[in-house]
């Protein structure tokens, strides 16, 4: 997989559905010329939060934004339902041959013709837990900016938030009743500093600054370093304990690049073991 900067997709792209190589090209090159923004939120989503996230990728697709989400139930296929005319993109956890969750074939299909669908697995890969942070990375590094549309406190969507603040990218949340616990991590985020969204004219003022720079620079990959999975986790898990830890200091410690350890740091705490702390300190949950 290639890091790319803000705005532009990721080198690992693919199109299915009989579309040329040529086709192909030329889809991927109109897209990394427009920024993206990135709509995520619950899958238990409710009706009014559904209808909003439509609403809101269709009005950015008129801001000649492109819309990225992870073709998961909810927020996500609103996301894309609501920005196919304008232009979306669908980050699969699996191989990008592979439907899920099953009732999205049919809507990754036309991704396949109408937008754009892209996976880091090789085809026929079968989606598992240990991937889904990983889809998570893509989501936010190709896009400008993160919008939360409804999601509970230590949800997917809110790794991929923080995952976009960490690579530089804009944050916002759409705020939500404090009696629903689908709203609570979006309140949350916006306690903590996330942009308040309203509209999408909110998310056109924030990206401003972003979209300059995107169109000043030209999309740049660079290699990420690979290692297995399993041992970066056990060498992280190794050097943590109940007292918190800088993570710069588990990085210099553990020997895997920074890229592996931070990702088994979010295994961790997707799993519900690692506690974060104030000046980017993680410690295991006790207990």
């Amino acid at each position: 997989m290639a890091r790319a900067r803000a705005g532009a997709l990721p080198a690992v792209a693919r199109r299915n559905g009989g579309c040329s190589a040529a086709a192909d090209r030329e889809g991927r090159s109109q897209a990394s010329r427009q920024a993206a923004v990135a709509i995520v939120g619950a899958r238990n989503a409710s009706a009014a939060a559904c209808r909003f996230a439509r609403g809101l990728a269709h009005d950015l697709g008129q801001n000649d934004l492109v819309v990225v989400s992870g073709l998961a139930r909810g927020i996500g296929s609103a996301a894309h339902d609501g920005a196919l005319e304008t232009g979306t993109v669908g980050v699969v956890a699996g191989g990008v041959d592979i439907f899920y969750p099953p009732e999205n074939e049919q809507r990754q299909k036309t991704l396949y013709e109408r937008g754009l669908v892209v996976a880091e697995m090789p085809p026929g890969t079968e989606p598992r837990a240990r991937h889904f942070p990983y889809r998570n990375r893509i989501i936010a590094g190709i896009a400008s900016g993160t919008v939360v549309v409804e999601a509970a406190p230590r949800s997917g969507p809110l790794i991929t938030a923080r995952l976009a603040g960490e690579a530089g990218r804009e944050v916002m949340a759409v705020p939500g009743s404090p009696l629903d616990p689908r709203a609570q991590g979006c309140n949350q985020l916006i306690r903590e500093g996330a942009t308040l969204i309203q509209s999408a004219a909110d998310i056109v003022e924030a990206l401003r600054p972003m979209q300059s720079l995107v169109r000043s620079e030209p999309a740049r990959y660079e290699p990420i370093e690979h290692m297995n999975g399993d041992d970066a986790l056990g060498v992280v898990e190794e050097l943590l304990g109940p007292s918190p830890v800088p993570v710069d200091e588990i990085i210099r410690l553990s020997g895997p690049p920074a890229g592996a350890v931070q990702m088994a740091l979010l295994e961790l705490d997707l799993a519900g073991r690692l506690e974060r702390h104030a000046g980017n300190k993680v410690s295991l949950v006790s207990g």
